[in-house]
């Protein structure tokens, strides 16, 4: 009979990062453990990982689910995880771990060899001029070629400054732009004109999210092509999330499997995608290397050749030890390096 447990658990940030508006010192996550109860010594591992203030079920009742989906684990086919996107992520993961032998191979394939390693952005988080700017020169000295900067969050002229510099300097990188909504309807043509001046491969999410004729209408006009992000969260029905992709129409869709609904909803959101000429790629929500390992997993399976978001696992001083690692711009796995849980609540 399966039997399951969860943790909480603290992240911790090496430095205070910035995330739309707000700074952030720590994340909370949850840890599920599930085993068979004739065999406990072997287990599968997930991640439940909530984001506070932007995952769809940020609720109060958040506990008392994952407690009772914990006591109802041998009939979780039973259990509608449609409205927990984080729950069904972290129980996706850890029977998946488990039904591989429990060792935390979720998706297995040629990746966890270590025969090669998924491309993946490196991430420029707001701040002043001069910590965005010593992150870029950090992550091009790592062999970044392709760099995603969150912007909205300083003066709209600096921003275009540092934009200016980075093309001036390095003219072949490839520069993905993150808005988190911070723009507004209207002015946000403006402001998608200015920054089309620096050969921008795309931006996501410009203007919040739930203004779906004011989105259609930026994606159809807009000199940079639009990624829409936030704005798959909490669309949970499949003929919504095929009526906004065609209302909307935006060239990109960014993937997060924990805001998302996990593994299963994700195929169903690239399957639509793809059949309405939709490019898309996969990013992590911050997630622990538990998380961020299943997210990689899962990637390596798709046959994507565009780099994905997936390089935040080093933003913490408490995250597990894994043998996750990124590698100039690429993330790989490397069999030789253990996990290692001791001291850590799984």
């Amino acid at each position: 009979m399966l039997k399951a447990s969860f943790q909480p658990y603290n992240l911790i940030f090496k430095s205070p990062s910035r995330t739309s508006r707000e700074i952030m010192t720590h994340k909370q996550t949850y840890f599920i453990k599930v085993w068979d109860d004739n065999n406990p010594q072997v287990y599968g591992l997930g991640e439940c990982a909530i984001f506070r203030g932007l995952s769809y079920d940020d609720t109060p009742d958040y506990e008392m689910k994952l407690d009772f989906v914990c006591r109802n684990i041998s009939a979780i086919s039973d259990i509608d995880l449609t409205h927990y996107p984080s729950i069904a992520f972290g129980v996706e993961t850890a029977l998946n771990d488990l039904t591989n032998g429990g060792c935390r191979t979720i998706f297995p394939s040629s990746w966890l060899k270590g025969l090669f390693g998924i491309p993946i952005n490196g991430l420029i988080w707001m701040g002043s001029k001069e910590f965005m700017l010593q992150q870029l020169h950090q992550k091009i000295n790592c062999g970044f070629r392709c760099i995603k900067i969150k912007i909205g969050g300083i003066d709209f002229e600096c921003e275009l400054d540092i934009l200016k510099y980075i093309r001036t300097r390095y003219p072949d990188i490839i520069i993905r732009l993150d808005a988190n909504g911070a723009f507004i309807p209207e002015n946000a043509m403006q402001k998608l004109e200015a920054l089309s001046r620096y050969n921008i491969h795309s931006i996501e999410q410009p203007i919040k999210p739930r203004q779906q004729i004011a989105m259609a209408d930026i994606c159809k006009n807009s000199p940079i092509p639009i990624a829409l992000d936030e704005e798959l969260i909490g669309v949970t029905d499949e003929y919504a999330m095929a009526e906004m992709l065609s209302t909307i129409n935006p060239q990109y869709i960014i993937l997060k499997p924990s805001l998302c609904g996990g593994f299963n909803r994700g195929q169903k959101w690239i399957s639509l995608a793809e059949s309405k000429k939709i490019g898309w790629w996969i990013t992590s929500a911050l997630e622990s290397n538990i998380g961020l390992n299943a997210i990689a997993q899962w990637t390596a399976t798709l046959n994507t050749h565009l780099p994905q978001g997936l390089g935040t696992g080093a933003l913490y001083t408490n995250n597990i030890p894994s043998p996750l690692s990124v590698q100039n711009d690429k993330l790989y796995y490397i069999p030789q390096q253990r996990w290692d849980f001791q001291g850590f609540p799984v």
